[in-house]
């Protein structure tokens, strides 16, 4: 016969359940990122309730969603968010005849203080069930979405799409049906074609991504070469954001990420025009306009950084010190999926 206490243990675990997802169930459907970190936030919670009954109910429901969550309670989202590049790079076997394979990874420690990890082909299509995504910049964020296809698709299906991804200074689109997700790769190697896009473009669509990632600053460099200007451009890429984000008629916003610059190997740069005008002078000028027009969201800003400079600078893999080899955007991509878990989070 169950006890008073435990059918009180029940009745509490059924209201958190449904009471909350009965509100908000509408409104987290939009945004199927936000939906599944709120269904793990409801079981955990449920798993709280029902424990002093249940002792085995909070592993399970923890062990079900490894690795896709803090496995520290007392850790902070905060200070989890501000650590995601922290990687560490090795090299990685075999190497080849002509270069060594790098490998990159987090810290034992801070992997498991933060939850930190690697997401399978399956955590990766759950965690974006539904949703659509859209990265738009120049190659940088081409390479991106390459990564992004090998962590959603199969090896041959991923394989498959390289031809229509890198097709010269052109869009990309491509779908995974099963899981009902969208993305979207916008060329856009300007601030001004940015700034296009959230202004009109994505104002006119039926709604609005879910993941919106954008990165510029090569082409400017290279054409331009005035930081000060590229800092202006910045400032209106991040007004056009701000103005899309409270535009929207029903939240939350689009989870905003920045593509941050490379770092340069300015020898290895293919034309003379390169190597006179995108050295480290100029790089650190664009990166500190970064740092001081406030687009980041730790200036307040509407995007979250991802330092693809930070990682380009430990990989030390390119073949023509710009562009970097697959395992660095492969590292940007967990990353980026490591910190929409926690956003999520913070979101319910």
């Amino acid at each position: 016969m169950v006890s008073a206490g435990a059918q009180v243990g029940v009745l509490a675990a059924c209201v958190v359940l449904f009471v909350p997802m009965g509100l908000a169930g509408w409104h987290l459907s939009r945004n199927k990122v936000l939906f599944f970190s709120g269904a793990l936030f409801v079981s955990l919670a449920v798993g709280v309730h029902l424990s002093p009954y249940l002792p085995s109910l909070p592993h399970l429901l923890i062990s079900s969603f490894h690795p896709l969550h803090p496995t520290s309670p007392s850790s902070s989202s905060a200070s989890c968010l501000s650590l995601l590049h922290r990687v560490t790079w090795a090299d990685a076997a075999p190497a080849t005849a002509t270069a060594t394979a790098r490998a990159w990874s987090w810290p034992p420690t801070l992997a498991s203080t933060c939850g930190f990890a690697r997401l399978t082909r399956h955590d990766a299509s759950t965690l974006l069930n539904g949703s659509w995504v859209m990265i738009a910049g120049d190659s940088q964020a081409r390479l991106l979405v390459l990564a992004l296809l090998r962590l959603l698709l199969d090896p041959a299906a991923a394989a498959a799409a390289e031809p229509d991804l890198f097709r010269r200074h052109s869009d990309y689109h491509a779908a995974v049906p099963a899981r009902g997700i969208s993305v979207d790769f916008i060329w856009a190697p300007f601030e001004a074609n940015l700034t296009r896009l959230l202004r009109e473009d994505l104002r006119l669509a039926p709604r609005a991504p879910d993941v919106l990632v954008l990165g510029s600053g090569l082409w400017h460099m290279l054409h331009a070469t005035d930081a000060a200007r590229y800092g202006d451009a910045l400032a209106s890429v991040a007004d056009a954001a701000n103005a899309l984000r409270s535009s929207l008629p029903v939240p939350p916003p689009p989870h905003m990420f920045w593509l941050g610059l490379p770092h340069l190997v300015n020898p290895m740069l293919n034309t003379e025009a390169k190597r006179a005008r995108m050295n480290d002078t100029i790089l650190q000028a664009y990166d500190r306009e970064v740092d001081e027009r406030c687009i980041l969201r730790r200036d307040g800003g509407p995007f979250r950084l991802l330092d693809v400079g930070k990682l380009t600078r430990g990989c030390e893999c390119t073949p023509d010190g710009m562009h970097y080899d697959g395992v660095v955007y492969d590292a940007v991509m967990h990353i980026m999926f490591n910190a929409l878990v926690i956003e999520s989070q913070q979101r319910i």
